[in-house]
């Protein structure tokens, strides 16, 4: 099954941790749009220099609402790294998170930013 749509995104940076300033933290605030109608939240972690074009984050986020019409919860895992300006991004529905009609689900979501926009495709299986 599919899904598409866009989102919103607002990162706040998170206080450090004692003794963990080398580490960055954001907080993850989202709203989705289109086939995917939820609120999500999570955190980020990230290290690198961004302005040279190498730097890697992983974040976790909780997503609520509804997907193509069903209810319930999910997770997503990110792992993306740049390097020399080019981008692996990883984004996958975290195995055992889906609750309510969402019970099950897994797959991967693809994102694309044009200017301003967010946009995400959802690939992914219910039993």
């Amino acid at each position: 099954m599919q899904a598409k749509g866009a989102f919103e995104v607002q990162l706040k940076p998170a206080p450090p941790e004692p003794g963990r300033t080398r580490v960055g933290r954001m907080m993850m605030d989202k709203q989705y749009f289109g086939d995917l109608v939820a609120t999500a939240q999570g955190e980020m972690l990230s290290a690198g220099n961004p302005a040279t074009g190498s730097a890697s984050y992983v974040a976790i986020e909780h997503v609520s609402g509804a997907l193509n019409g069903k209810q319930g919860d999910f997770a997503l895992a990110h792992t993306g790294t740049m390097h020399n300006s080019a981008n692996d991004l990883t984004i996958s529905i975290v195995p055992g998170s889906g609750t309510g009609e969402l019970t099950g689900i897994d797959g991967k979501l693809t994102l694309s930013i044009n200017g301003d926009q967010h946009f995400y495709e959802i690939n992914y299986t219910l039993p």
